[in-house]
């Protein structure tokens, strides 16, 4: 009688205490999919990587590409749970609370009260090594003899990059007539081009300068182009429940020594 009870006891402790045990091992994941300039790819991936050390629960879906690529994307019906832009345009356009006059469509995608200005960047003139073009600064550009790469305008390194150009007086028809430009679909691409060599100097941010290897001659000065603020928000095109895992990774990007580290590493300044 004695040795049932044993068991009997024995499989009560089982049933009892194993299946609580197994219930607990499985945890919720919850997908955070989030929108980023492709200027952030470097710094964000590292950052992310060491946020779910700490939160092994959440799971990251990565989209880097122009701003303007990924507006357009969002405005046409693409889940986004977290956006963080290289310009304040691509954002102001979605947010229903822009006092820019730039939201002339009434689009209404940001949470607003999430928003921040998280980083600032600057944009530099880039060469590849052995700099064959012989282009020590942006007064250079006029002595002609060299293919330049820009973003397209509609990409925000694109804009700043036709700021500058305006501003030293310089007439992009008359590049184009001489075969003297040509264009990229992001910051990323400008890279690349002036790191194989393909071009003899591209117009980046210094970030992208320091992630490719790029030997900088020049640099923006404030009256060249406007300031380049990255802003981010979590949008409303999210996925449900995902609300709160966006907002506590993006509080995350501006307040932890970590992650701050990894953003001045890779030369940015940050704001928020």
């Amino acid at each position: 009688m004695k040795k049932l009870l044993c068991v009997g006891l024995m499989l009560c402790l089982c049933l009892g205490g194993c299946a609580p045990a197994s219930q607990k091992s499985e945890q919720t994941e919850t997908e955070v999919v989030v929108f980023a300039a492709a200027s952030l790819e470097s710094a964000l991936t590292q950052i992310a990587e060491k946020y779910q050390e700490q939160h092994p629960d959440v799971k990251f879906t990565f989209t880097f590409d122009s701003s303007g690529t990924l507006k357009t994307q969002i405005e046409q019906g693409a889940t986004c749970d977290l956006f963080l832009s290289a310009a304040q345009k691509q954002m102001n356009q979605l947010d229903s609370q822009d006092t820019t006059g730039e939201n002339t469509s009434g689009l209404d995608f940001v949470y607003s009260e999430t928003r921040i200005d998280l980083l600032e960047n600057q944009v530099v003139l880039a060469v590849p090594p052995e700099n064959p073009g012989k282009i020590n600064s942006f007064t250079d550009l006029t002595n002609g003899g060299y293919l330049l790469c820009i973003g397209n305008e509609d990409v925000p390194v694109g804009a700043y990059s036709l700021e500058i150009l305006e501003y030293l007086g310089y007439s992009l028809d008359q590049l184009e007539e001489q075969g003297q430009v040509t264009y990229a679909s992001n910051v990323s691409e400008v890279a690349r081009q002036v790191q194989e060599g393909a071009v003899d100097a591209g117009m980046v941010y210094a970030t992208d300068a320091s992630t490719y290897g790029l030997t900088v001659v020049d640099a923006a000065t404030p009256e060249m182009c406007r300031q380049v603020i990255y802003p981010a928000a979590v949008m409303k095109c999210g996925q449900e429940g995902s609300y709160q895992a966006a907002q506590d990774f993006l509080t995350y990007l501006h307040t932890d020594s970590e992650a701050m580290e990894i953003w001045k590493d890779v030369g940015f300044t940050l704001v928020g």
